[in-house]
């Protein structure tokens, strides 16, 4: 899609000739003779960029400038100035103008500033559209919790959002809402206004995180066809958050230090230094300490990162925010999916209760989202509940060592007991099918992966009857 500009100008020549040329460069022209016109222009039309005459018949440019920027922040805006105006366009710029250009116009000059002003208003759309959706994510996603430990932890971050800079560490099992505690630290330090941005380290291979992150120039790599602005760009004067920064390579965690150290940083593929001030807010489920003693993760980038340690424990160790939690699930999957559930019975509590929630807060919201969407019903029972939940066993053919670990450390042992040795050979058989299947069934590198000799290994496969390949 053409750029739109949209060109005002009361002399007839002059907005005839301007308009013929920025066509013959690619971009869509509309224009205007009036204030206005314009007005009516930019909201019509949302235009990418406006050049914009000082001097109009009807409405002074400036006053144009100020309901263009009320209107519509994100558009760049450039004034053309006759020279004795050049005081005038410097007080436009301080209200929000991209840049001016002098009349008579110099046509390189003017397509330059044209360049520089669409690559301007590209960054603070979508910064615009990042801040929208922070607002709708941050309103949508907040999850309540009056347990003493959520308490204290949401405590812990409105303190540290007032501490303009400070880097926060969040810990904690997945599902047990790392980035709501972000989201609130934004919300209520004086970044407030600012993006609010967000990563997952461990969704993307190294060299796709380092380009998302610092941007690179044009022509960095093969595929680099245009110049790209990075997350941390992005962020300035906002806060940046790092989901699963535990999956991080070490070379990308080398250029992290360096931003924290000197809040500064180059595209891939730059010369020179790009200046910053971001807010770092790192996330994981790993054990970044253990991390640090196996050399996978930096210890210098670790002790600058959990400056604030914010450790949020699983939904087991809260119990008491279980109930309001379902409540709050339940208003919203009403609202969603208009439905009337208004309460909870006592056995559907009592199960809920009973199961250890291996999934934490996320496990609960699916559960409560598919009973209000498939079930009828005005009271929430135990017969809604999936069976997994029921039996605690979690869903059919879940034989994860996680939850069967949860369950076993987690609750009061069964009146027939437990057998510990058919535990232990179960997760020892999940743990070398894992090993086996991130190797491609590779035994000697299976072996390594689990610190055994491969002759160890090559036993207990042929004890579990585990197919994989045979390499020496």
């Amino acid at each position: 899609m053409k750029p739109v500009v949209l060109l005002v100008d009361d002399e007839d020549t002059i907005r005839m000739f301007l308009e013929k040329t920025l066509r013959d460069e690619g971009y869509e022209a509309l224009t205007a003779a009036t204030g206005e016109e314009a007005l009516r222009l930019v909201t019509s039309n949302l235009p990418d960029l406006v050049l914009l005459d000082l001097k109009l018949p009807d409405i002074n440019g400036i006053e144009v400038l100020q309901h263009i920027k009320n209107e519509v922040p994100e558009v760049s805006v450039i004034m053309l100035t006759a020279f004795g105006d050049i005081e005038t366009a410097v007080s436009a710029i301080k209200q929000g103008a991209f840049d001016f250009v002098s009349k008579p116009v110099n046509l390189e000059q003017l397509l330059l500033a044209v360049e520089k002003g669409l690559e301007s208003q590209k960054i603070n759309r979508e910064l615009f559209q990042l801040r929208r959706k922070y607002k709708h994510d941050f309103d949508s996603n907040h999850i309540p919790g009056e347990s003493p430990q959520m308490v204290e932890i949401y405590e812990i971050a409105k303190t540290v959002a007032k501490s303009d800079t400070t880097t926060v560490l969040i810990q904690g099992e997945s599902g047990t809402g790392k980035e709501m505690i972000a989201n609130m630290i934004h919300k209520f330090s004086p970044r407030r206004d600012k993006p609010f941005l967000e990563i997952n380290c461990a969704s993307l291979p190294e060299e796709l995180l380092e380009s998302e992150l610092f941007g690179h120039e044009k022509g960095a790599f093969t595929d680099a066809k245009t110049q790209k602005v990075g997350l941390l760009e992005l962020a300035n004067k906002g806060t940046l958050f790092l989901d699963e920064i535990g999956e991080m390579s070490l070379t990308i965690q080398v250029k992290l230090l360096r931003v924290l150290e000197k809040m500064s940083f180059r595209r891939v593929g730059g010369t020179s230094d790009i200046s910053v001030s971001v807010r770092i807010i790192s996330a994981t489920n790993r054990d970044l300490e253990t991390a640090v003693h196996e050399k996978l993760f930096r210890e210098d980038l670790y002790y600058r990162l959990k400056v604030i340690p914010i450790h949020i424990p699983p939904l087991r160790e809260r119990t008491g925010d279980i109930f309001i939690l379902l409540k709050h699930f339940l208003n919203t999957y009403n609202k969603q999916f208009n439905k009337n559930f208004q309460e909870i019975s006592n056995e559907a509590f009592e199960t809920i209760l009973r199961y250890s929630w291996p999934g934490n807060i996320r496990e609960l919201k699916n559960v409560v989202e598919r009973i209000v969407l498939l079930e009828d019903d005005v009271v929430l029972q135990e017969k809604h509940l999936p069976e997994g939940i029921k039996t605690g066993s979690g869903p059919p053919g879940d034989s994860s060592i996680t939850r069967r670990l949860d369950i076993a450390l987690n609750r009061p042992f069964p009146e027939e007991g437990t057998s510990l040795e058919e535990l232990i050979k179960s997760v020892e058989m999940e743990l070398i099918s894992k090993a086996l299947k991130e190797t491609n069934n590779n035994q000697s590198m299976a072996a390594r992966l689990l610190k055994l000799n491969r002759d160890k290994l090559r036993y207990r496969i042929k004890g579990f009857d585990l197919d994989s390949e045979d390499d020496g």
